[in-house]
């Protein structure tokens, strides 16, 4: 059982900072960044960022240097800082990610601590409800075994929905989940994961600083931490690229001719975000039926914060090697991954006239999209031709 300030020491992101430590989540980011490095702690929280920045550009899945000490609040709020001024997508997509990961780990080590857990909960103010005695929610059968599974946390289904809106996963969806009165049963692994979502959110909302970067730089050894980190992101980010080129063949350049659920997650990878379970395979299994080389597609994935060329290039030839086709336009809806009205699409969203069925169609699948707009592009470069032809006779 911890109190509310340990573990704050443990999970800085939790609201209750500015109330257990107001000198240290209530200051600006220049006095903040000042106290810290003329403190006696200042080497021991240089070592740890630079170590840590250091662990996400070599894609390590753990920190050793991460500890629940007062420094670890430092730490986080100077992470902060230091990614609002080098403002670069993939970093805090890759510092996100890792953080995230090494929250998810402390938050799973307290499973068995229901205090801590809910407390965690609460500060976070969400609305949970807790039984003393876990309540039965599910019966499954597994080997001609009847199994119960049984839960002590609800949450009420708005917070859910706000926690889970990010995490497009079919399971996660409210329509398959047990609710009472309002409440989602939820088992304490599950929410964590939500949980850790939200801290991983919490990194991309960045503070906008750019004004007082040559402040901050006044200080030294903010400086040459600053540039030791930029170093380090010059040697590593090769790792995080891609030179994947759209188009049926190498010459051949159709990104202009892809819907917007294919940009999406395109532009998703360009930044280095982490992909939903149902993004990868869409976009597996849409290149794959443009026909492009395995080796191309796994490239593709190298930007990915968890990226592992051996695992992605299992997971990559297992999905093709399944022989699904892409998710038609009803499935992609489904998985909350249509971007037609994001993007405004006009093809998407009002669909085409046909002269064959004198109607106007609807889109139903992103590949006659491709082949639509090809359709159309090829047209107009046709008629453009035939009217310069035309004017020089």
């Amino acid at each position: 059982m911890s109190s509310i300030i340990d573990l704050v020491k443990r999970y800085p992101w939790l609201p209750s900072l500015k109330e257990c430590y107001p000198d240290k989540g209530s200051k600006g980011p220049i006095d903040f960044i000042n106290e810290i490095f003329s403190s006696d702690n200042h080497d021991k929280i240089k070592e740890r960022i630079l170590e840590f920045f250091k662990g996400a550009f070599n894609k390590i899945e753990d920190f050793s240097f991460y500890m629940d000490d007062e420094i670890n609040i430092d730490f986080y709020l100077a992470i902060k800082i230091f990614l609002s001024i080098l403002n670069n997508k993939q970093i805090a997509n890759r510092i996100a990610e890792l953080y995230s990961k090494i929250t998810i780990n402390s938050l799973n080590r307290e499973i068995n601590n229901d205090f801590n857990l809910y407390s965690i909960y609460k500060d976070l103010n969400l609305d949970i409800a807790y039984s003393e005695e876990p309540e039965i929610y599910k019966k499954i059968k597994v080997k001609d075994q009847n199994l119960n599974i049984q839960t002590k946390f609800r949450i009420h289904f708005i917070d859910y929905l706000n926690l889970a809106s990010n995490l497009r996963d079919n399971y996660r969806k409210l329509v398959n989940n047990s609710l009472n009165k309002g409440y989602v049963f939820i088992q304490p692994e599950d929410l964590n994961r939500l949980i850790q979502e939200y801290v991983r959110i919490k990194f991309l909302s960045q503070i906008d600083i750019e004004d007082l970067k040559e402040q901050l730089f006044k200080n030294q050894v903010f400086k040459n931490l600053y540039d030791s980190i930029s170093e380090l992101w010059e040697e590593k980010k090769e790792d995080f690229e891609y030179s994947f080129e759209m188009g049926f063949k190498k010459d051949q350049d159709v990104s202009k001719f892809l819907p917007p659920c294919t940009q999406e997650i395109l532009a998703k990878v360009k930044e280095g975000q982490n992909l939903v379970h149902t993004e990868r395979l869409g976009i597996v299994w849409f290149l794959n039926a443009l026909k492009y080389p395995e080796e191309e597609i796994i490239n593709l994935f190298a930007a990915l914060p968890d990226f592992d060329k051996d695992k992605t290039g299992y997971q990559v030839r297992y999905a093709i090697k399944k022989g699904y086709t892409p998710y038609s336009c009803k499935s992609l809806k489904t998985y909350s991954l249509c971007m037609a009205k994001k993007y405004k699409d006009e093809l998407c969203i009002n669909g085409y006239f046909s002269k064959k069925y004198n109607v106007q169609k609807k889109i139903s699948h992103p590949l006659f999209y491709v082949q639509f707009t090809q359709f159309v592009s090829a047209m107009r470069k046709k008629n453009k031709e035939k009217y310069k032809k035309s004017n020089n006779e």
